[in-house]
């Protein structure tokens, strides 16, 4: 796995150490801080790749917290850890870019699997064109945003960056929900039809917002979706 530096916020001292001793073991430069304030001069000072957050924290919530570095920076991973199995909560969380949502207790190996994943997916994204522009569409996939026909730049989560990436990948094609569920979600668990579909609705309003239509995503009924991008209306690469 390519290691990069990890804070580590969360204020159980016991599982705090543990993290820290376990992803140190494995060579990531570790940084660890129980409440808030600690976080924040971490994570300005040393600028971490990678921060698990704690939700409920001392001096504040981390929910509020991961906001606040995220309107500051994009470019690292977020887990959330929780001991909170609270659907809204987890919403929440992918809401501001969240990369995964972890609930407690869980098992160190999880944390590798998970970490595994996603830097797996930055690698990928690392060989695409920094920006691709369709129409009045733009995406990123490095910084997991889009922008759309009014100028509007939108946060993707981890996993609707990477539905969009394997629509984009076979564009033109009808990718069926399955596949889609076994490359994004694989052995997690939980994941449906219906899961997909909601991840689909941001996606989809985010292409709506372009009258020209060059690039749009469809529904094929029974199956799953096709991502449509009209041959020479295309102003990017593809």
């Amino acid at each position: 796995m390519n290691t990069r530096p990890v804070l580590i916020v969360e204020d159980e001292k016991n599982l705090g150490d543990t993290l820290f001793e376990y992803l140190k073991s494995i060579g990531h430069d570790c940084y660890k801080a129980e409440n808030c304030q600690q976080a924040r001069e971490i994570f300005f000072s040393k600028n971490p790749s990678i921060v698990l957050m704690d939700i409920g924290l001392p001096d504040g919530d981390g929910i509020s917290l991961a906001q606040e570095f995220r309107n500051k920076r994009k470019d690292f991973v977020l887990l959330f850890l929780s001991a909170q199995n609270d659907p809204e909560m987890r919403v929440k969380g992918l809401e501001i870019g969240a990369e995964d949502y972890i609930t407690k207790p869980f098992a160190l190996k999880e944390i590798t699997l998970r970490l595994e994943r996603i830097l797996k997916t930055q690698n990928h994204f690392a060989v695409l064109p920094e920006v691709m522009t369709h129409g009045k569409l733009k995406i990123w996939f490095k910084r997991y945003e889009v922008e759309d026909a009014n100028g509007n730049i939108l946060s993707l989560t981890r996993k609707e960056c990477e539905i969009l990436e394997l629509l984009y990948q076979n564009k033109n094609q009808a990718v069926n929900r399955n596949i889609i569920l076994q490359n994004i979600w694989g052995e997690e668990r939980f994941p449906s039809n219906r899961t997909v579909d909601n991840y689909i609705v941001k996606l989809r309003k985010w292409c709506d917002t372009d009258d020209t239509h060059i690039l749009q995503i469809k529904s094929i009924r029974g199956i799953g979706y096709r991502l449509v991008l009209n041959p020479g209306e295309h102003n990017g690469p593809i």
